[in-house]
């Protein structure tokens, strides 16, 4: 069924690389936070270093939507903000589906952040019996097996997999079936999807191990600055004296097996 390809979406066709499609929700989130404190204006370096890039990639990823400020003054704040808004479709309304109502999944059905940036949670779907009809986050949670009946009733494009790992490619398969065409996945697992279906992939699991790395580089780092700047440096090759002459002795007054001293006496 699946080659792992994804579809190409509308914005690459209009030549904005994947790369700058990725940093523009870091640029809307620091656009917000200074709109909602009524900064009109913002240069470039004050807004890259908001959102954690620089100011030339900042500068390059805004050519890309007509939008180059004005010299002296910067870019408009709320402009840029429905500029970036429109650019990545969050003018509209977008119904999404939670399957897998568990602590992820309710947790994800309380996230105030979906209302705000456009997505309305259309329903909260389990297998579990138990689970039908019990409100999270003041919305019941329906039952699995009316799956693609709220997909095709509510116009479900967009859909979020917080089951477990063993049924989650299962979740998968009856979401694109149903027509989903965009899946957010916290399952711990690759999904197979076919050409026309995005998959983004959240795991914790990888985010907390790789930060672990880096906790453990940075221990290291810090271990090496207290021993000083030799630490762990190769220790320098003794000198080697020239051999002595056969029967002489050296300051020790000792004598190899063949009559000379060595140079370097063994450890």
């Amino acid at each position: 069924m699946a080659t792992g390809r994804t579809h190409r979406p509308a914005t690459r066709s209009r030549g904005i690389p994947e790369a700058t499609v990725a940093r523009l929700p870091l640029y809307l989130r620091a656009l917000t936070a200074l709109s909602e404190r009524s900064v009109p204006t913002v240069s470039s370096e004050e807004l890259a270093a908001a959102a954690g890039v620089n100011s030339a990639k900042l500068r390059k990823d805004f050519s890309y939507l007509g939008s180059y400020g004005t010299r002296g003054v910067g870019y408009d704040v709320e402009y840029l903000v429905y500029q970036i808004s429109r650019e990545l479709g969050l003018t509209q309304d977008w119904p999404v589906v939670i399957v897998g109502i568990g602590n992820l999944g309710a947790a994800l059905a309380g996230y105030g952040g979906f209302a705000s940036r456009g997505f309305r949670v259309a329903a909260l779907i389990d297998a579990d019996p138990a689970m039908t009809g019990k409100p999270v986050a003041g919305i019941p949670v329906q039952h699995s097996d009316d799956l693609e009946k709220i997909i095709n009733e509510d116009g479900v494009s967009i859909g979020v997999i917080a089951t477990p790992a063993g049924v989650a490619q299962q979740v998968c398969d009856r979401l694109v079936a149903a027509g989903v065409t965009s899946i957010l996945n916290f399952a711990p697992t690759v999904l197979s999807v076919p050409d026309g279906v995005d998959v983004r992939k959240v795991d914790l699991s990888i985010e907390l191990q790789i930060l672990a790395f880096h906790e453990q580089r940075k221990a290291g780092e810090e271990t090496s600055a207290e021993e000083g700047p030799d630490a762990g440096a190769e220790p320098e090759a003794a000198a080697v004296a020239p051999p002595a002459p056969r029967g002489a002795t050296g300051s020790t007054g000792r004598k190899g097996p063949d009559g000379d001293v060595p140079a370097v006496m063994p450890a």
